[in-house]
């Protein structure tokens, strides 16, 4: 007992297409959506690497010179101060890049909405 094979066949190839058509305002909605993320996460990533190497330095220079950290930091604690904000500084900037392209394309709709009328 099962799916029959014709039926199954059938199934997956219409998987992905919906009967539901798309508009073209919402092709653009989606495009626009796509652009900010895109544009979100190359901001994160710039912002991750600057703040890698902003964070890399003073905790390899304390870790060398101060005799606390000296005594306390080992490795792994290095290494979690460094990927620590590596990855707030990522979600922080990708957040409010992806934020403020879509404040600025809602705003841009709103006025181009108000020249149609």
């Amino acid at each position: 007992m099962g799916i029959p094979s014709e039926l199954r066949d059938m199934w997956v190839a219409n998987k992905n297409r919906s009967l539901l058509i798309a508009s073209p305002a919402e092709e653009q909605k989606r495009l626009r959506t796509n652009q900010c993320t895109s544009e979100g996460v190359r901001a994160g990533f710039k912002a991750a690497g600057i703040g890698c190497v902003a964070s890399t330095v003073p905790t390899m220079v304390a870790v060398r010179l101060i005799p606390w950290a000296k005594a306390n930091l080992n490795y792994t604690a290095q290494a979690l101060i460094i990927s620590a904000v590596s990855c707030a500084s990522f979600f922080i900037v990708a957040d409010k890049t992806i934020l403020a392209c879509a404040r600025k394309q809602s705003l841009l709709l709103e006025k181009s909405l108000k020249q149609e009328r």
